[in-house]
């Protein structure tokens, strides 16, 4: 836009903005000249994606606010209504976290499906992601909305969809309601209702919490064993409330919880990035599981559905597992205590080949999908259908585990007394989970995992990055750091060779000789990542430590390689 349109577009867009505070934000912007800044919130909009939308809170329609909510609702409900006979019936759940307007927002969202004619079941306190989830599946609603940012920073707010089967949308669906929104017009002139003069609008029961919390009973097989000190933070959180009932539930009375870190706050006040896989982010957690001597320490990110896990050593310290760890113990021990015919465990593309070993030799289908709980739970559902398989686990190497079908996404509370399971059954054997993992690497091949973000923030930085990925259309490696590339698969191209879960998507893999490296834009931030993973046999008696410290210098040498390849390093 040249800067009459700018001007143009801003003033539009603050005439149909209904909250006062917006407004003055993006009159301010307009009194003061400054074109780059305009630009940068009126220039464009978030774009809507199969993880509805992310971003900073602030005026315009490129950050997260009120008109922005508003305006998604409306299309969100009228493709709804369009594409669900019995949408107005079946109805809506809504959720929230403890983010800053995340209880404005929400209740923006249930105004404006009631506005539309459609039922609204709503949660009116912060609630961890995964239960809002499961609310839509026990309640047959037609979708889902969280006002959530996950594990963003706290100047972030977003709004996360889930469709109808209360699994996230997957392509082209997403497409169809970014259409509908485009058509939705200014946000002030949006029919809402008062969602406390609604009949359409109730409150989500206590019962159907309740029906969450006994579900996740069945969905882990029994154990028996010593109790266990766990030490937890819900890293500001809202799932603390939760995790501890689940773990009570499960027989886990001895929890210490980082004070410091225990009730909601939006600020994330103790943490740099309240993301338990971002350095510092954990070591709360970590002093206070030396401290009580913990057996094990969990942490979930603030929505709940991740989980990070930290284990003590031989000197008492605390050392996080990776997800890719998380994942295979998981699915090790998931597998070992089930009873189904037909078990099936779902990893992501970019999660470790591990699990697939693992998945055999308990006799299980072992699935692969594109990146992202979506396809995970895509192809969980038409696997439970077409090929009669039970998902007795789903993971993917980002924190992101779904114990059994409880919850169609990820879900760190499941997770959480899932792995305080597995720890209680080893101690129970006089073992720990570090004997565990050694045996695992000797039976199937030791698999280490390097990934490598490489952040290119700004308009010039995505066009870097796509830059880097278009490479890879016309020339790819023949050896990254002496790993001859076997072969290649781009996942822009042919995916009607492949299954919907497979679907195209803007991922390069290239097959080493003694394992694998892709490549990939993300989908939510300005970075593009590389992950490789490396096997190697290891004996009896040789050091896993020492092989492991080895096999991850030679994984960070290809991903650094492939990043100079790319033009990124």
């Amino acid at each position: 836009m040249n800067p009459a349109e700018l001007r143009a577009a801003a003033q539009r867009w603050l005439d149909g903005d209904p909250d006062a505070a917006t407004r003055q934000q993006l009159q301010e912007l307009l009194d003061s000249g400054d074109e780059a800044a305009l630009a940068d919130h009126v220039g464009t909009g978030l774009a809507f994606g199969t993880a509805g939308l992310r971003g900073a809170v602030g005026p315009g329609p490129n950050r997260m606010n009120r008109a922005v909510v508003i305006r998604t609702t409306r299309g969100f409900a009228d493709h709804l209504l369009a594409t669900h006979p019995d949408a107005a019936e079946r109805g809506v759940v809504v959720g929230f976290d403890a983010r800053h307007d995340s209880e404005r927002f929400a209740r923006d969202v249930v105004e404006v499906f009631a506005g539309a004619g459609l039922k609204v079941s709503w949660f009116p306190t912060p609630q961890p992601t995964p239960l809002v989830a499961y609310a839509q599946k026990a309640l047959d609603g037609v979708a889902a909305v969280v006002v959530t940012a996950s594990h963003n920073p706290p100047q972030d707010n977003g709004y996360k969809v889930y469709g109808d089967g209360a699994a996230q949308i997957a392509p082209p669906v997403d497409e169809a309601i970014a259409a509908a929104i485009a058509a939705a017009g200014p946000a002030a002139e949006v029919a809402r209702v008062d969602l406390l003069d609604s009949e359409l609008v109730t409150a989500v029961g206590d019962e159907v919490v309740d029906r969450y919390f006994a579900e996740l009973i069945p969905a882990r097989p029994p154990v028996d064993g010593p109790a266990l000190t766990l030490a937890y933070t819900p890293l500001h959180g809202v799932a603390g409330p939760h995790v501890r009932r689940a773990l009570a539930d499960g027989g886990y009375e001895d929890l210490h919880v980082v004070a410091s870190q225990e009730q909601p706050d939006g600020d994330f006040p103790t943490v740099p990035f309240p993301n338990p896989e971002e350095p510092g982010a954990m070591d709360a957690l970590l002093a206070l599981g030396r401290e009580v001597r913990a057996d094990l320490a969990i942490a979930n990110d603030p929505d709940g559905d991740r989980l990070a896990v930290a284990l003590p050593g031989p000197d008492g310290t605390f050392q996080p597992l990776t997800g890719n760890q998380i994942g295979v113990l998981l699915a090790d021990h998931l597998l070992r205590g089930s009873d189904v015919d037909r078990p099936l465990v779902i990893s992501s593309i970019v999660s470790t080949p591990m699990v697939h070993a693992v998945a055999a030799a308990y006799g299980a289908r072992s699935e692969v999908t594109l990146t992202g709980f979506k396809w995970i739970w895509a192809a969980g559902r038409d696997l439970e259908r077409t090929d009669r398989r039970t998902v007795v686990f789903g993971f993917e190497e980002a924190l992101g585990s779904s114990v059994g079908n409880v919850v169609r996404d990820k879900d760190g509370i499941g997770a959480a007394v899932a792995f305080a399971d597995l720890v209680r059954s080893l101690k129970a054997q006089d073992q720990t989970v570090a004997d565990r993992w050694a045996e695992l690497c000797r039976i199937h091949g030791l698999w280490v995992s390097r990934p490598l973000s490489i952040t290119r923030p700004g308009a010039s930085g995505a066009a870097e990055i796509a830059a880097a990925m278009a490479s890879l259309t016309t020339s790819v490696p023949d050896e990254l750091a002496g790993h001859r590339v076997t072969a290649t698969t781009d996942y822009r191209t042919g995916a009607d060779q492949r299954p919907p879960w497979l679907t195209t998507h803007d991922l390069v893999a290239f097959d080493l000789a003694d394992g694998r490296a892709m490549i990939r834009p993300s989908g939510t931030e300005p970075k593009c990542k590389i992950y490789v993973d490396l096997r190697a046999e290891v004996g009896a008696d040789e050091d896993l430590e020492a092989r492991t410290t080895e096999l991850e210098q030679e994984a960070a040498a290809v991903a650094e390689d492939l990043a100079v390849y790319v033009g990124l390093r």
